[in-house]
């Protein structure tokens, strides 16, 4: 999973909003470095009227008329700006500044021309001078050349960065350089210089530039970099807009709009935030104030590119992307040249399943901007992905590494197909196109094919409606997860996504996934474990109209998958009481455009009733986990009088057990988890006493003992594959076929990209006369460079021979046989007989 905060939202907040009461209403700083500071904290106000008496007391010098300048735009007094800065560069017409300045303010009077107009000017200017301006025009020279359309890595090394290392450097060059990275997608880069800028300047800009760099993947150091901002400059309308933009992902909206009337505060008619008005607006389906707040968003600068953008980035961001990219082609009416929108339509496009159009963008915005993170990895994987195979029927298009496609390709189709009958039938949903699912061995092409940029580990699948990106089982060693369980999650998605139209909160989706992992497969998905039932016990359920905070803002990894299992367990409470459906009408009010919260209480009951239900439900699954076993976890400073009243506790028997173990006393470690098994045995993996049991049975030489703990623990795993591993290796010995088939299907399903569980196929079926298993599993074998090549040839020849149908492939694979092993005398007469029929 990605990276998640453990800084207290709520004191955030609170900061924001107390700091906003400090703020004087006014300053009595009248020198042009104290004014500059007073800017720089938000006396927005205060610099106008300082700034303001110069420039009309006949300081015509361009630093107070560009605090004056800069102000006026900060607080949306547009009209104002403009003529001042063609006042100022009636004063001086050389200065890029002003220039720069004159053009943003033409830009948000709606005066196109005038923007182009100050570019071109720009342009002649730089010319004439040949490039030779004065030091402490370095910044601004760097962003007139990139509005110029300069190579940005020049931009960068010739400008920004000699800048930077001026004496005193130069704020603005920071400034400058963070935000052409940020443009960029160049994330990491866009941190080192605002860190690097920090070091020399105290600074909200500068903190609220770092917040930018790390939103894509730590909220923890964005949330720490905005409440830094916001206590320089408590009206820092970046990093209100950032914050909005986070309480907006994590479903918070209410607070979201707390911050955004804040930022509106100081500029009644910032784009950005009548923007994000507009998305709220949408996602409450409020489609006439949506449109309200665009106008709005749009009526100072009627062909502003920024706000579709920004708008269609935030709905794809709630995987409404087909909203999302109707948004950026509205963005590139305004403006066919702005890269970010056709970035992002790119991605939007891919995302729907419109590869051919979306990988023709991304190549598109790479060959304009061939800085672009973003359309870099993008064009850099759909090379990789040429390489892949196709594997298609009626309802899906799978695309794989070849190898990976051969060895467990039709299992994919098969698993996908049972979903598609189990879980389209049950949620009543016709699926209008095909779905599109890509698996990656590669970690960082999935993350690229999924989220535009490497990173964000942890992810073991993503669906977006009709598009399933997956890891593979080779990006997961050495511990891959259960893939057949992380389709079928995925697919499920699919299928309520689909349902609700794209409408609907993360802790539902996730819900409905998990939960019907457990109804496909018990040991699939998360259930009910000693962590889980401490988190209830200990009062730490979410609230239902909270949930999807609790995937934004988990405390640690496990807090997050709690999030999962509870999210789960909401459904299947709302399932038991209420029925399938009420969840199907649920789905249906979602499409419709409802509130959730409103949803579920109209087919359910009141919230406030329904959470008292819910929690009363959860604690008594709890509760329920392993009656009369004394589970509590012993205190840090437990002593003997504690370990007197609880001469069965669970966590203080596995302990002893562990101990015994080490002291290689397997017979009294085997009676002491044998009690313990009998009381519990719910946990995964090694922490499971039954795992422990079937070692000191091995160790006792008790076959039958550490098979009836082997297979009681396979009845309740789903990926561990050891266990499996483990099984097949006793299946052999017993002879028992059938089994050896079972636990290989099941290693199978964790890990087809090693030889074990195809050798046990073959194996188990030639024993049990199923040829036709065995014969597809030594073809598959053989693909892994087995450890005996020459017997596997061998041995698949002999059964091609045996079904008579196959004699020309029978014989090539004895000839593989013989290369390997030459002296083979099987084989030879294989050969032989195989000659004889011909």
């Amino acid at each position: 999973m990605p990276h998640h905060t453990t800084t207290s939202l709520g004191f955030v907040l609170f900061l924001a909003a107390a700091l906003w009461l400090t703020v004087p209403g006014g300053a009595s700083a009248q020198s042009l470095e104290e004014t500059g500071q007073d800017l720089l904290r938000g006396h927005y106000e205060s610099v106008i009227k300082t700034a303001g008496k110069k420039v009309d007391g006949g300081d015509y010098r361009g630093d107070w008329r560009s605090l004056l300048i800069k102000s006026l735009l900060t607080v949306g007094r547009y009209g104002e700006a403009y003529s001042n800065a063609l006042a100022g560069l009636n004063d001086y017409s050389g200065g890029l500044e002003m220039h720069l300045l004159a053009r943003q303010a033409a830009l948000f009077q709606g005066d196109s021309a005038g923007a182009r107009r100050q570019l071109l000017e720009m342009k002649l200017l730089i010319e004439r001078r040949q490039g030779a301006f004065p030091s402490e025009d370095a910044a601004a020279l760097g962003q007139a050349l990139l509005l110029l359309g300069l190579e940005p890595r020049l931009v960068l090394e010739n400008c920004f960065r000699r800048a930077e290392t001026m004496d005193p450097p130069q704020r603005e060059a920071f400034l400058a350089a963070g935000q052409l990275a940020l443009d960029k997608h160049d994330f990491t880069l866009a941190a080192e210089t605002f860190r690097a800028g920090l070091k020399k300047l105290n600074d909200a800009d500068m903190e609220g530039g770092l917040a930018q760099a790390f939103a894509p993947s730590d909220s923890d150091e964005m949330l720490k970099a905005i409440r830094a901002a916001l206590a320089l400059n408590p009206r820092h309308i970046p990093s209100l807009l950032l914050l909005a933009d986070y309480l907006i992902n994590g479903e918070e909206y209410d607070a979201a709009e707390e911050q955004l009337a804040l930022a509106l505060k100081v500029n009644p008619s910032r784009p950005e935030a009548l923007a994000y008005r507009a998305v709220l607006a949408h996602l409450r389906n409020d489609p006439q104030a949506e449109q309200q707040w665009r106008a709005e968003a749009l009526k100072s600068w009627p062909d502003n590119p920024q706000v579709d953008y920004l708008i269609g980035l935030k709905l794809a961001q709630k995987y409404r992307f087909a909203e999302g990219a109707a948004a950026q082609k509205r963005a590139l009416d305004f403006d066919p040249t702005y890269l970010p929108a056709r970035r992002e339509l790119a991605e939007d496009l891919l995302r729907l399943g419109q590869e051919e159009e979306g990988w023709r963008l991304a190549r598109q915005v790479h060959t304009q901007d061939d800085y672009d993170v973003t359309s870099y990895n993008l064009v850099t994987l759909h090379e990789e992905m040429a390489k892949f195979e196709t594997l298609s029927n009626a309802d899906f298009i799978v695309e794989m590494a070849p190898r990976e496609a051969q060895l467990y390709g039709d299992r994919v189709l098969d698993l996908l197909g049972r979903a598609k009958a189990a879980l389209c039938s049950k949620y009543g949903v016709d699926l209008p196109q095909r779905t599109t699912v890509d698996i990656f061995p590669d970690p960082k092409d999935f993350a690229v094919r999924t989220f535009g940029l490497p990173g964000n580990p942890g992810y073991l699948g993503v669906c977006f409606g009709s598009v399933i990106t997956a890891n593979s089982p080779a990006s997961q060693a050495p511990n891959p997860a259960n893939w057949q369980d992380v389709l079928w999650h995925e697919f499920c998605h699919v299928v309520t996504l689909n349902a609700t139209r794209n409408r609907m909160p993360r802790w539902l989706s996730e819900g409905i996934s998990v939960y019907e992992e457990r109804q496909a497969d018990p040991t699939w998905g998360e259930s009910m474990n000693l962590a889980y039932r401490d988190f209830i016990l200990n009062g730490d359920l979410t609230p239902l109209g909270q949930l999807s905070g609790a995937f934004l803002t988990p405390k640690n990894s496990r807090s997050l998958l709690f999030a999962y299992y509870e999210s789960s367990l909401v459904v299947e409470f709302l399932v038991q009481r209420h029925g399938l459906d009420t969840l199907r009408s649920i789905l249906r009010d979602l499409r419709d455009g409802q509130d959730v919260n409103k949803a579920i209480s109209a087919r359910t009951a009141p919230m406030p009733e329904l959470e008292k239900q819910f929690a009363a439900f959860a604690k008594a699954k709890a509760a329920g986990l392993a009656p009369g076993a004394d589970l509590d976890k012993p205190p840090a400073d437990a002593d003997a009088a504690w370990e007197k009243s609880h001469p069965h506790n669970y966590y203080r028997q596995m302990e002893q057990a562990r101990q015994k173990m080490d002291g290689r006393q397997w017979a009294q470690a085997n009676a002491l988890l044998q009690t313990i098994a009998q009381t519990y045995h719910g946990e995964r993996r090694g922490d499971n006493p039954l795992w422990l049991l079937a070692e000191t049975e091995r160790n006792l030489t008790n076959s039958d003992g550490e098979w009836a703990a082997l297979q009681k623990l396979a009845a309740q795993e789903s990926d561990f594959a050891d266990l499996y591993a483990r099984l097949i290796e006793m299946s052999r010995g017993r002879k028992d076929w059938q089994a050896e088939t079972t636990y290989a299907e099941k290693l199978l399903a964790i890990n087809p990209l090693i030889p074990t569980p195809y050798a046990a196929l073959a194996e188990a079926g030639a024993a049990a006369g199923k040829n036709d298993q065995a014969i597809d599993a030594y073809r598959k074998l053989l693909l892994l460079e087995p450890p005996d090549p020459a017997e596997a040839h061998f041995q698949l020849a002999r059964l091609l021979h045996a079904r008579g149908d196959s004699e020309s492939e029978a014989k090539r694979q004895v000839l593989q046989a013989l290369e390997e092993a030459p002296r083979y005398r099987d084989a030879q007469r294989l050969l032989l007989e195989i000659k004889g029929h011909s």
